[in-house]
Order: structure tokens, then sequence, then C-alpha cells
């Protein structure tokens, strides 16, 4: 196991842009070049960019969604929808709706 021992006048944004993370990217060379550094991106690594090289923001990818289908009815003991759901709305409530104010 490896043991960071850091020097209190360390940078923290500088310790994760060395240890932690993939890329450093000033602004200029993200427009010109994110589609390229977003295929090299893998697992939890990360872009910052940068303004100034000064850390501003952080690029990472989305966790993927499940291939797993979500089973239909899982809350279909826990309420039903009443009838008065499908009666037609109450005037005052459609001319809200157009905004009228009455």
């Amino acid at each position: 196991m490896v043991v960071f021992r850091l020097p209190p006048v360390v940078d923290t944004a500088m310790f994760l842009v060395h240890y932690q993370i993939m890329m450093k990217v000033n602004m200029h060379d993200a427009k010109t070049h994110l589609s390229a550094y977003l295929a090299r991106l893998k697992g939890d690594e990360r872009i910052i960019l940068c303004k100034r090289n000064a850390p501003i923001a952080e690029i990472r990818l989305l966790p993927r969604p499940s291939a797993k289908r979500r089973p239909i009815g899982l809350a279909a003991d826990t309420f039903s929808v009443p009838e008065s759901f499908f009666e037609p709305l109450p005037e005052e409530t459609l001319a809200g709706f157009r905004g009228e104010h009455g």
C-alpha cells in the first residue's frame, strides 16, 4: 500500500491532477480537441478544465445505464388511480391552463 505524505503547502488540486486524474486541459485545447479527449476517458478518470492553469471544471464519464430491463408493476399494490382521475377537469382549472384569471 502506497501512502502519500504531503507537505502542508501542496496544492490539493495539483495533487488530484497528478495522482488521480488523467488530464489537465486548458480551455482552448478542450475546445479544439474535446472529442479526442473524451474518447480517451476510461472508468473513473476525469478531465480537469483549466482557465489560465487554474482548475475551474471537471468532465467525467456518466455511469452506463443498466442493461437489465426493469420489471413492470413494481408499485402495483402501493396505490390505485381513483375513478375521479378520468373525469373532466372543472372549468376554473381549465381557465387557469388557458391563462384566464377569474
